[in-house]
């Protein structure tokens, strides 16, 4: 089973009111699990509401070493924070170390205030030495960045809080 076919077969399970897929194939098993309850479940290259046993990487490893925590921490806050009750939150979608920028000295992908379109990267997430991009699935503007950089994450941990457009 190729990583199109696992993604096609993610965008289906979302879809329909199946709880639950497992699947074996020479030495290969994957099973796909659907939430109960209904989540603001935002986050972009993977793109999943449901925990999967495996880890497929969107980005190539773009460095040998892992990325050093950078001076601006994530805990900056704009000048006038919405109601809580309209953003949506971007949760992680996988466990591992968060990251603002592709690499130690690089630009931040965003910083609070920052306008982010559908598609946008919003930070790299190193799972198993692999980098994958977090994308945006949501348009609107960064309030507030939850996590601070090279700090773990955990699955579907909040990393950010978007006021959509």
């Amino acid at each position: 089973m190729d990583f199109k076919q696992i993604q096609e077969l993610i965008k289906m399970i979302n879809k329909s009111n199946i709880g639950e897929v497992s699947i074996e194939e020479k030495g290969f098993k994957l099973t796909i699990k659907q939430k109960e309850e209904p989540v603001q479940h935002i986050v972009a290259a993977q793109s999943m509401s449901a925990p999967m046993t495996m880890q497929p990487s969107y980005a190539a490893p773009q460095q040998s070493s892992a990325p050093a925590a950078s001076t601006n921490g994530g805990a900056e806050k704009p000048k006038a924070e919405p109601a809580a009750d309209n953003l949506v939150t971007i949760k992680s979608p996988m466990i591992g170390t968060f990251y603002r920028s592709s690499a130690p000295g690089k630009p931040v992908f965003v910083e609070p205030g920052d306008e982010i379109t559908s598609g946008k990267v919003v930070c790299i997430i190193e799972a198993m030495k692999l980098f994958n991009e977090i994308e945006s699935e949501v348009k609107g503007r960064i309030v507030k960045i939850l996590v601070e950089d090279a700090s773990p994450v955990e699955y579907d941990q909040p990393l950010f809080l978007v006021e959509p457009n």
